[in-house]
């Protein structure tokens, strides 16, 4: 046991599986401590091409079959995201409809009656609206087609809903989850400001439409 340890000894497990399967495992920690969508994915590919090459040599075919299998999903989830940073490119210098967000988000079935959230609720996606119509509640204030709506959460320091959202007929809306829209506001600097304006134009049209319902209550107290 004493010459167990020996640099000979550690020199035999050198070979070009190992230090490849080695890259792979330091690549993939790597991409797990990853704030940000597009290193995350760069990361992970080059861990998953050092693992599968790994594993080729290795001849390990349940190894093989799943680093095979999380190349493409890599890839393609890198390419979205690509795809979805130049859409904000174009789209900084546009209106704040954001419906260039639509191909990208992931469509829910609403029905009326349905309470999509409420005050003060968790809050972890930003919501489009597609078809149907959407209230909400406390200013008692339709929805228009295609407004973004649910995205103040994001800003609040617990991340919790700051108006309460009904569907009133029957629809569907469009989803996009914070994690995604945090990873394009880090990105992209023109999509952090264009998200910023949009959520101060909210904020701004929520307190001149409360101050107009002030104003009517005081009209009608004073009469």
């Amino acid at each position: 046991m004493s010459h167990a340890w020996t640099l000979d000894y550690l020199m035999s497990f050198i070979s070009v599986s190992n230090v490849l399967g080695a890259t792979g495992a330091i690549f993939y920690v790597i991409a797990m401590s990853m704030k940000t969508a597009i290193p995350l994915r760069i990361t992970s590919l080059v861990s998953t091409v050092c693992l599968l090459s790994a594993s080729i040599l290795a001849r390990s075919l349940p190894a093989i079959a799943l680093y095979t299998l999380l190349l493409p999903v890599h890839s393609i989830r890198h390419y979205q995201m690509l795809q979805l940073i130049k859409k904000v490119r174009a789209a900084a210098v546009s209106d704040l409809s954001m419906d260039w967000l639509r191909p990208y988000m992931r469509k829910r079935k609403c029905w009326k009656g349905d309470i999509l959230f409420r005050k003060g609720d968790p809050a972890d996606e930003m919501f489009l609206a597609g078809n149907g119509k959407y209230r909400v509640v406390e200013l008692d204030n339709e929805l228009q087609p295609g407004q973004i709506f649910g995205e103040l959460g994001l800003l609040t320091p617990s991340y919790q809903r700051t108006q309460s959202v009904e569907c009133i007929e029957s629809g569907h809306v469009l989803t996009l989850p914070y994690n995604e829209v945090r990873a394009l506001y880090f990105e992209n600097p023109k999509f952090g400001f264009y998200f910023l304006q949009l959520a101060s134009g909210r904020l701004l049209e929520d307190k001149a439409r409360l101050e107009q319902m002030l104003a009517a209550e005081r009209a009608v107290t004073a009469r």
